[in-house]
C-alpha cells in the first residue's frame, strides 16, 4: 500500500477488533511506519470514580494482549513494532480523535467499523470521522476473499473537472491500485453514468424522439463517460492490471449494488463534494452510498481539504 510512515490506529476499547488490528500491523510492518493506538471510550460515570484505575488499566492490558496475540498469528517478531498506548475517556470521540491527529501529524487512520446489526453503513464516530477526518481513513469490516483474492473498488467521477476533484480522482486511482499490489487483489474501476434527459425524452408528450435517436444519445453519452475516465486512468499510470465498469444509474443505488453483486472486499472513495466551506464537508452523494455498503472503506479527501476540528 502507499507508502505511509505515521499511522494511528483507533480502538473502541471493547475488543472484537482482530481483522483491523492485523491490517494495521501488516501495513505498519510493510512500510517500517511508526504506529500508535488509541484507545476512545465514553467518560467513565462519576459515581464509579473509585474503579475508575483499574477500568482504564483493564482496557489497556486487553490492547496489549490483542497486539501480541495479533503479532504472533502474523509471525512479526515481538521487538519489531514498539507501539505506544494512549487512552482517552471523553464526550465526542471522532473530535478528539482527530485532533490527535493532527498533533501528531498522522498519514493514515484505521479502525474496525462500529457494530451494526445488517454490517451496512456506518454509526456516528465513524461517520464523524468520515467527514472531518484530515488524512486517508480505512473503516475495516471482515474481508468475503482471502488475502490473496480480495476484490477492491475504486469510484471515480471522470466528468467533474475541476482541478481539485482530478486530483482526487488521480490520488484516488493510486491509492486504489497500491492497495491491489498490497493485497494481491483485483482492481476494478467503478464509475457512473446517466443521460440526464432520457426519462424526459422517453415520455414526454410533447417531443417526439426516435427510439433509434434516442439509443445513439445514450451510446454517445456512456461514450464520453467512458473517454474521460480512461484519460484520467492514463494520467494516474496505474499499469493495466484492472478493470473498468460503466453503470448506467445514480452513484448512490450502483454504486451499493455492484458492491454487492460483486463480492467487493474495499471500496475506495473521495467523501468531499467541496472544500473550503467547514459546512459542507461530505457530499449527500456520498452520505447516501456510505450508508448502504457492507464493505471495508478507504476513504480520501482532496488536496487542500482542511478540517473543521481544530488541533487544540
Amino acid at each position: 500500500m502507499s507508502n505511509f510512515r505515521n499511522i494511528l490506529f483507533v480502538s473502541h476499547g471493547l475488543g472484537g477488533e482482530d481483522e483491523a488490528l492485523k491490517q494495521v500491523l501488516q501495513l505498519a510492518s510493510a512500510n517500517q511506519a511508526s504506529l500508535r493506538v488509541l484507545i476512545a471510550c465514553p467518560s467513565f460515570p462519576d459515581s464509579l470514580g473509585e474503579y475508575k484505575a483499574s477500568y482504564e488499566k483493564s482496557i489497556t492490558e486487553q490492547m496489549e494482549k490483542a497486539i501480541k496475540t495479533a503479532k504472533s498469528a502474523l509471525k512479526i517478531s515481538k521487538k519489531k513494532l514498539n507501539i505506544p498506548i494512549e487512552l482517552e475517556l471523553g464526550p465526542a470521540p471522532d473530535v478528539y480523535i482527530i485532533r490527535y491527529v493532527l498533533r501528531h501529524s498522522h498519514d493514515l487512520v484505521i479502525k474496525q467499523a462500529e457494530a451494526n446489526s445488517d454490517q451496512r453503513g456506518f454509526k456516528a464516530v465513524d461517520m464523524g470521522l468520515l467527514r472531518k477526518c484530515p488524512c486517508p481513513l480505512f473503516i475495516v469490516r471482515p474481508a468475503k476473499h482471502p488475502v490473496k483474492e480480495l476484490r477492491i473498488a475504486v469510484a471515480i467521477d471522470p466528468k467533474d473537472q475541476e482541478t481539485v476533484s482530478r486530483g482526487l480522482s488521480l490520488d484516488l486511482l493510486k491509492y486504489a491500485a497500491s492497495l491491489t499490489r498490497y493485497y494481491s487483489g483485483q482492481l476494478d474501476i467503478v464509475s457512473c453514468w446517466i443521460f440526464r434527459p432520457e426519462e424526459y425524452l422517453r415520455d414526454s408528450i410533447w417531443i417526439k424522439v426516435k427510439e433509434s435517436e434516442l439509443n445513439q444519445m445514450l451510446l454517445d453519452e456512456k461514450a464520453e463517460h467512458d473517454k474521460a475516465l480512461r484519460s484520467i486512468i492514463k494520467d494516474a499510470n496505474i499499469g493495466d492490471h484492472y478493470q473498468i465498469h460503466l453503470e448506467k444509474g445514480f452513484p448512490e443505488e450502483a454504486i451499493p449494488a455492484f458492491v454487492e453483486s460483486n463480492e467487493i472486499d474495499i471500496l475506495v472513495m473521495g467523501t468531499v463534494a467541496r472544500t473550503g466551506i467547514s459546512s459542507f464537508i461530505i457530499g449527500n452523494t456520498a452520505e447516501n452510498i456510505l450508508q448502504k455498503i457492507n464493505c471495508s472503506f478507504l476513504a480520501l479527501k482532496p488536496k487542500g481539504f482542511v478540517s473543521p476540528v481544530k488541533a487544540y
